[in-house]
């Protein structure tokens, strides 16, 4: 086994924190900072110090190396990209604000890669002629842009963060499926050296399109994402990605509906009230502009709206709520009394699938201080589209099973993409066929937050007195702290190089001048899985050694404990 350098901690260019940041809202924002991980460059921009560096480093190796297993190829491409790729696939303009443009010196446009769908086409689509080429698999590791407004959360919200990009190449669908399948189980094993805990949750394809699309996640209260879990099937899903059957009713006995007066009831709650219904028993309709045009969403009244959904199905359409300029000169729209009976052609209208054909509402009657009762959906009103637009609660029921939902947070970790033949259109990427004839390439694009990782790591392994990385990942596979005396010093500096000839990784703490109770502090809230004191039985060639995941701690000789780390 190599010999391993020692780091020595009075060499470390690194500085531990007794206090959590003033702008630190989640827990592994607080505590990478407090162990000397990394440092705040600016809003969204993170420095990586050498015991972050270091963590981040054994994330990309397990990644390359279950990359590589599965026949992929390692390339490296340019972070500074092109305009005209992204214009050939619609996404300079799809990206929005989240994209960072800049122009060099002629004036030329370009782009900082926020992810490489396009280049890698190009890439494939000036190496590979013939079937025979394919499939192929290519990957890099490298750093990605997005202009968040808000950067938050540390490095797991940041405008500049590490990932894994891979994209898979085939001919035929069933080449696709084989490649997608690949990924999958490669992310599992993945994740599981790591140790994460996460989840494989069906998810949207959002800008990157495509058809089947999942994500990983790991479950945290940091977590932006939330999804739905049910606990009798295996059914997951982000909730932005549960969809219910349409399910008509029939309403061939339903009376006529007819208008009646609610004076001043111009919310759900108001209405609710007055006629003393509970508000699942009312249609709320919310009016928004896609591209300028007003479209009306219908949803239960008790249920509230997802913009994100509504965003999704329009995308790259631009969406926005109506303003109170928007009822101007538009008499057949009354705040607060829409009614989709009352709409006709100029405002296209999309529903829940609770609002299924048959079901009768309470709603507005498009009149001042009026409403409507039993108006039957596809009988007094008819619905341009049906799409899954409410948030998700707990105890919804479940799409596969019917039992009610638990709802959790979760980081997205990866995040894999059956892309079909979206880019390669755009593009134009073929290959010669097995029958001589053009064939049009079919791709699936995977990513993992490589430094996203190292966040949800820290916010599901730590405790009140600081992180707890698994060997795989830490920095060290074992920290020794030399007490502070002479010969305390001297034992510890002595079992760091035994144990780095044994290809041992070690860090040490031969700070002089701190207290032992500094050092151990430090120890714990750094964090590497063994801790070892040189501490009051150091003459007696006795240490202390500490499990920092279990918390066990026993006094051992030296040669026992050289022994037991060097397995």
């Amino acid at each position: 086994m190599a010999n391993a350098p020692v780091q020595r901690m009075s060499k470390l260019m690194a500085k531990t924190l007794r206090d959590d940041p003033a702008d630190a809202e989640v827990l592994s924002h607080k505590l990478l900072v407090r162990a000397g991980y990394v440092r705040r460059t600016a809003a969204g921009l993170w420095s990586w110090l050498p015991l972050g560096k270091k963590v981040l480093g054994n994330i990309e190796r397990i990644v390359r190396e279950e990359m590589d297993a599965i026949g992929a190829q390692e390339v490296q491409l340019p972070a500074l990209l092109p305009r005209e790729p992204y214009e050939a696939t619609g996404r300079w303009e799809e990206y929005g604000p989240e994209l960072f443009r800049l122009q060099d010196r002629k004036g030329g446009d370009y782009l900082l890669g926020p992810t490489h769908e396009e280049i890698f086409t190009l890439l494939v689509k000036d190496q590979a002629s013939s079937y025979k080429d394919l499939p192929v698999i290519l990957y890099q590791i490298q750093n990605k842009y997005r202009d968040e407004a808000r950067p938050r959360a540390g490095i797991l919200r940041g405008r500049e963060f590490l990932m894994k990009d891979s994209y898979s190449f085939d001919v035929a669908d069933e080449g696709l499926a084989e490649s997608y399948a690949l990924h999958r189980a490669a992310y599992q094993r993945i994740f599981e050296r790591l140790g994460l805990d996460y989840r494989i949750c069906a998810a949207t394809a959002g800008a990157m399109g495509g058809s089947k699309s999942e994500e990983f996640l790991a479950p945290a209260e940091a977590g932006e994402d939330t999804f739905a879990d049910c606990p009798n099937c295996d059914f997951a899903a982000n909730t932005e990605a549960i969809t219910y059957a349409l399910t008509p009713v029939d309403a061939t006995e339903a009376p006529a509906a007819e208008d009646i007066p609610t004076p001043d009831t111009p919310t759900i709650e108001t209405l609710a009230a007055h006629l003393g219904v509970p508000a699942s028993a009312t249609l709320k309709n919310l009016l928004v502009k896609v591209d300028g045009e007003i479209v009306a969403v219908g949803v239960p009244g008790d249920r509230e709206v997802d913009l994100d959904k509504v965003e999704a199905h329009f995308a790259p359409a631009a969406v926005e709520l109506v303003t109170a300029e928007d009822f101007v000169g538009r008499p057949d729209l009354v705040r607060g009394y829409v009614g989709p009976q009352g709409l006709g052609e100029k405002v296209k209208y999309i529903a829940d699938p609770r609002v299924a054909p048959g079901t009768a509402w309470i709603t507005g009657a498009n009149k001042e201080h009026t409403h409507a009762k039993n108006v039957v959906a596809g009988r007094d009103f008819e619905v341009d589209a049906y799409v899954d637009v409410v948030v998700v609660r707990e105890g919804d029921p479940c799409p596969k099973c019917g039992t009610g939902l638990k709802l959790d947070r979760a980081i997205e970790i990866g995040h894999i993409f059956q892309l079909g033949r979206k880019y390669a259109d755009a593009l134009k990427l073929d290959v010669l066929g097995q029958n001589g004839k053009p064939a049009r390439v079919t791709m699936g694009s995977y990513g993992i937050g490589v430094s996203r990782a190292v966040a949800a790591l820290a916010e599901q392994h730590a405790d009140d007195k600081g992180l707890i990385w698994s060997k795989e990942v830490a920095p060290a596979d074992v920290h020794v702290v030399a007490a502070g005396k002479a010969v305390q010093t001297e034992l510890a500096l002595e079992v760091s190089d035994k144990l780095a000839a044994a290809g041992v990784r070690v860090l040490v703490d031969d700070r002089a001048g701190v207290s032992p109770g500094v050092k151990f502090t430090d120890a714990e809230l750094i964090g590497v899985p063994q801790i070892l004191v040189a501490g009051r039985r150091s003459a007696e060639g006795v240490v202390e050694l500490k499990d920092r995941r279990t918390g066990e701690r026993e006094e051992v000789t030296v040669e026992e404990a050289l022994t037991r780390l060097s397995r």
